[in-house]
């Protein structure tokens, strides 16, 4: 039984002591300027435009479905 409430005292001073680091303690990054060289690939061709007023054909409307007369389910039938 002392055991337990050891590892319980323990614990309550690891979650203390890790919310008083979370809040006191020092983690802000020191603010520094990045300069990284970008290539540019200024040699290809630009993709060609889309062509105006050409649309794709519109798809036929589909037949509808018959209609069936709904059949009796009972309530387990979706179990």
């Amino acid at each position: 039984m002392r055991l337990l409430w050891v590892v319980v005292v323990l614990v309550i001073l690891l979650l203390g002591g890790l919310t008083g680091y979370a809040y006191f303690g020092d983690m802000s990054a020191a603010p520094r300027e990045t300069r990284l060289p970008v290539q540019l690939d200024l040699g290809s061709e630009p993709a060609p435009a889309p062509v105006v007023g050409q649309t794709a054909p519109e798809p036929a409307p589909a037949e509808p479905a018959p209609a069936e007369a709904p059949a009796a389910t009972e309530q387990d039938d979706l179990d």
